[in-house]
């Protein structure tokens, strides 16, 4: 019998739907960032996902964050596993309303083969690298950085800043009251993000 699973996968490569599906990715953070990210990964045929933040669903996170308006006032690992079980499902989530720092980064990011990192502040993006640079040599760490204004989508792309690290974004146009945030450019930023994940997990390891 064909499983819903297979009908959303059907577009997809066979051989890389085989690499993926059974692989543990973890999202810190899931706003702008890592509710798209999240989306694209289930699309693409990721099922099992570590989702972590502390936040709820408001207004303003409309503008580039994959909720609706029935999400608002809700946390945002529930209006998230909300919406990727409306995409697969038997997708498996296992969510963390938490506010993350170095206490629990351990305990909550243990399982995970790819960690992603959806922050929206400098100083906490900072925290988690050195949290990974120092304790995590066997894991995979996906960054954002710089996603701000409506510039060039040419200046978005990804580096490799080390042999399991990577960075996604323009790398310089944070977000600030002059120079918001649009749907537009923060989802090419969580697409670079959510793209190097699945070429990780398919063994291709280079941008």
């Amino acid at each position: 019998m064909t499983t819903y699973y297979d009908k959303i996968t059907k577009r997809c490569t066979p051989n890389l739907i085989e690499k993926i599906k059974n692989r543990v990715v973890a999202i810190a953070g899931v706003g702008g960032l890592g509710s798209n990210i999240a989306v694209s990964l289930v699309r693409t045929g990721v099922t099992k996902l570590i989702i972590a933040d502390f936040d709820i669903v408001e207004e303003s996170n409309l503008n580039r964050q994959h909720y609706f308006i029935k999400h608002i006032g809700l946390r945002k690992v529930d209006a998230l596993e909300d919406v990727l079980k409306s995409i697969n499902p038997d997708v498996e989530i296992v969510k963390h309303h938490v506010f993350l720092d170095n206490s629990n980064f351990e305990s909550i990011f243990d399982k995970s083969e790819i960690l992603v990192e959806a922050f929206d502040k400098a100083e906490n993006k900072a925290m988690i690298a050195s949290w990974f640079l120092e304790k995590k040599r066997d894991m995979t760490l996906i960054s954002g950085n710089g996603m701000g204004g409506y510039f060039s989508a040419n200046t978005i792309k990804t580096k490799k800043i080390r042999d399991n690290f990577y960075m996604c974004g323009d790398f310089e146009n944070e977000a600030t009251e002059e120079n918001g945030v649009i749907s537009s450019r923060v989802l090419i930023t969580a697409n670079h993000q959510a793209n190097m994940v699945i070429r990780v997990l398919a063994g291709e390891f280079d941008v």
